[in-house]
């Protein structure tokens, strides 16, 4: 994975698709976790994993039949994320907004759970709501979509898209951050 210099340099670079300075902290990388039933077979697509330090948590806890695809547009992460040798795991350079045509190809038409930490903020609109209807139609009936934030400005989107909403504050975390546990 990359050192957190690293990290910083890279995300100073592309601050507008990574939308953060520095990497999750343990609080927040367990926080966005644990909502998923890790006991049962499970399809997760991580958007936005980064250098995959919330992606390490995920590995852990999934069953072997599980499987994890992770879709990030910036190259040097996609690069990093692809030493992760897991035969469960599977690395996609593209944007978010493809994710029904993303799990199509690997064999599913929908998931049981999303972890985010694509920046809503930054994004345009249009590209956030394309994202987000996404998300909710390749979510399988009770699926999670579960996303961090550093404010809760973007607390009303969701209330229109998810039935269910949870927020979790992380205060042990550069910044601190909200965790939105959304539910289809």
């Amino acid at each position: 994975m990359l050192q957190a210099f690293d990290f910083l340099k890279e995300s100073l670079k592309n601050l507008k698709t990574v939308g953060s300075v520095a990497r999750s902290s343990s609080f927040l990388c367990k926080a966005m976790i644990d909502p998923i039933d890790f006991s049962k077979n499970q399809v997760i697509v991580e958007l936005g994993p980064g250098d995959g330090v919330i992606t390490e948590y995920i590995l852990e806890r999934m069953t072997e039949e599980s499987t994890l695809i992770a879709i990030e547009v910036n190259e040097t992460f996609c690069e990093k994320l692809k030493q992760i040798n897991d035969k469960r795991f599977f690395v996609v350079n593209q944007s978010a907004e493809h994710l029904d045509e993303i799990l199509k190809h690997h064999g599913y038409k929908e998931c049981d759970a999303i972890v985010s930490a694509v920046p809503f903020v930054v994004l345009p609109d249009d590209l956030t709501d394309k994202i987000l209807a996404k998300c909710h139609l390749v979510l399988s009936q009770k699926g999670l979509f579960i996303q961090y934030h550093y404010s809760l400005f973007l607390k009303k989107m969701y209330n229109k898209i998810f039935s269910n909403i949870e927020t979790d504050f992380i205060p042990i975390n550069i910044p601190p951050a909200f965790v939105f546990i959304c539910q289809k």
